[in-house]
């Protein structure tokens, strides 16, 4: 029924975080910046890709986007509600967030750790310093702050 093992794109990611931001929010709210696809609901069907921003020497070259690879990525739509938009991601994120998102009406807001990104007409909130995968505590948090 899925020759090509198509998953929702919430579940290509190992971090339970995102299990927990889907049980929170529900599908329908929660969206995924992928470095391969852009702003993507987290239902959208999606083959396991390996591409990434991390500028580490262990990744094959062609696995890696910088600022200057082209993609063609798909643009996030303004959602039915006026609620705000929130960003949890790493600095290399917050550009490609800012481009995808700047048709959008609704207020967005990025969280982000160590210094304060140049990040477009966006509320900024600092969450600590930055530390590998910040970002995952940073959205446990904030689920557990407006759902439990």
């Amino acid at each position: 029924a899925n020759p090509l093992g198509l998953l929702p794109a919430w579940r290509l990611y190992r971090p339970r975080t995102y299990k927990r931001l889907k049980d929170c929010f529900g599908l329908d709210r929660l969206f995924i910046l992928s470095a391969g696809w852009g702003v993507i609901p987290a239902d959208f069907l999606t083959p396991n890709y390996d591409i990434t921003f991390s500028p580490v020497k262990a990744v094959e070259k062609f696995k890696r986007r910088t600022r200057s690879t082209p993609f063609r990525d798909f643009p996030f739509r303004s959602p039915d509600s006026d609620s705000p938009i929130v960003f949890f991601g790493g600095q290399k994120y917050v550009r490609l967030f800012c481009s995808l998102t700047k048709e959008v009406k609704n207020p967005r807001i990025i969280y982000y750790a160590g210094r304060e990104p140049n990040a477009c007409d966006c509320t900024l909130r600092s969450f600590r310093k930055p530390y590998t995968n910040w970002h995952y505590t940073c959205a446990e948090e904030f689920a557990k702050a407006n759902c439990d």
